[in-house]
């Protein structure tokens, strides 16, 4: 039987591509939404009940609940601080001002004096990096568009801190070396969102969102914890999948249907179709990616109102990745190289 312990042993997991793939299908089902408006106009909403960004989205917090789970188990609290922290805040601290001052300084219909005066700039600034604010609009930017918020994404890494501080207060509790708690997380947190689906009319979306994401990640922790017997296979992924699609329409089927999806995608990160240098690239783009789709998007269609959201997708995928090159050039990878140092070591996880 292949482990989790098995596929981590071998050489070049295929996290980094994954990850990757991840941003770029958020990027590809934000086209449709940028251009119209409605959400339910992106792909698999009408078939899923979720749009292609959600799943995406379950996916980061799979790959992140197992790896940030590794990196504390690893190297213990202080450098697993050290780790998230320069990880997530450089990449956002430049994202908010290249997008507020830059972007929106070439984009606003106000005079340049205006919109630099305006309090409406700073309090974006600020809710974006104290509340990770998604919906805060520019003055005079986007004005046009469906959607005037600039930073449609960030809304997520509230989620993801979230779970990183209570993965760091299990660690500090020394709760972790139980690791039957884990599974017992997850099993709560499932019937949790079962329960909810089974109250009269629909879910909140809040609600939903507060117990799916951190059922993934815990689930992502888990596997990682029960590493030397956690299974991997992808006939059991596969007919996790067919359950959960035996179970559309019922309460049961967010729960297995999420844990279904953090499952497969773990198996592409650790045991993929083919093992190659490539899927785990020393750059890692996914993170500009995620942040800046959005903005790329919004400006495009700003630019190019008429164009439909498939005209657009090319072109905002290009873009994307190229300021995402640039973002981790000028931004992530200078961090790395502060984590490196501020712990001490050549090499880190995560």
């Amino acid at each position: 039987m292949v482990t989790v312990a098995t596929g981590l042993a071998r050489p070049h997991n295929a996290f980094g591509a994954v990850r990757l793939a991840l941003a770029l299908l958020v990027v590809v089902s934000h086209a449709f939404s940028v251009t119209t408006g409605h959400i339910l106009d992106e792909p698999l909403a009408q078939a899923t009940g979720y749009t292609l960004g959600e799943h995406a989205v379950n996916g980061f917090f799979a790959v992140s609940g197992f790896l940030v789970t590794m990196s504390l188990m690893r190297r213990g609290p202080r450098d697993y601080v050290v780790a998230r922290a320069l990880r997530i805040v450089p990449g956002l601290v430049a994202a908010s001002f290249a997008v507020s001052l830059g972007l929106g300084s070439l984009m606003t219909t106000l005079s340049l004096p205006a919109y630099w005066s305006d309090p409406g700039l700073w309090r974006f600034i600020q809710g974006t990096l104290t509340t990770f604010k998604s919906n805060a609009a520019l003055p005079g930017v986007f004005s046009d568009n469906p959607f005037r918020f600039p930073m449609g994404t960030v809304w997520t890494l509230k989620y993801e801190v979230l779970c990183y501080l209570g993965l760091l207060a299990a660690g500090l509790l020394g709760t972790l070396r139980w690791r039957w708690l884990a599974p017992l997380l997850v099993a709560g947190l499932a019937l949790g969102l079962a329960l909810a689906g089974l109250r009269d009319g629909e879910m909140p979306k809040a609600l939903e969102t507060s117990l799916r994401l951190p059922l993934i990640f815990s689930a992502g922790a888990a596997l990682f914890l029960y590493a030397d017997r956690g299974p991997l296979s992808w006939p059991l992924a596969l007919a996790l999948l067919v359950l959960a699609g035996l179970a559309h329409g019922t309460a049961l089927y967010p729960p297995v249907l999420f844990l279904a999806e953090a499952y497969a995608v773990l198996c592409l990160g650790l045991v993929p179709p083919v093992r190659h240098s490539v899927l785990d690239p020393r750059a890692d783009l996914s993170y500009g990616t995620y942040l800046y789709g959005w903005p790329v998007q919004q400006s495009l269609h700003a630019l190019f109102p008429m164009a439909s959201a498939w005209q657009l997708l090319g072109p905002s995928l290009v873009l994307t990745l190229a300021v995402a090159a640039l973002s981790w050039r000028l931004v992530e990878r200078p961090a790395l190289g502060w984590k490196a140092r501020l712990m001490g070591r050549r090499e880190v996880i995560a």
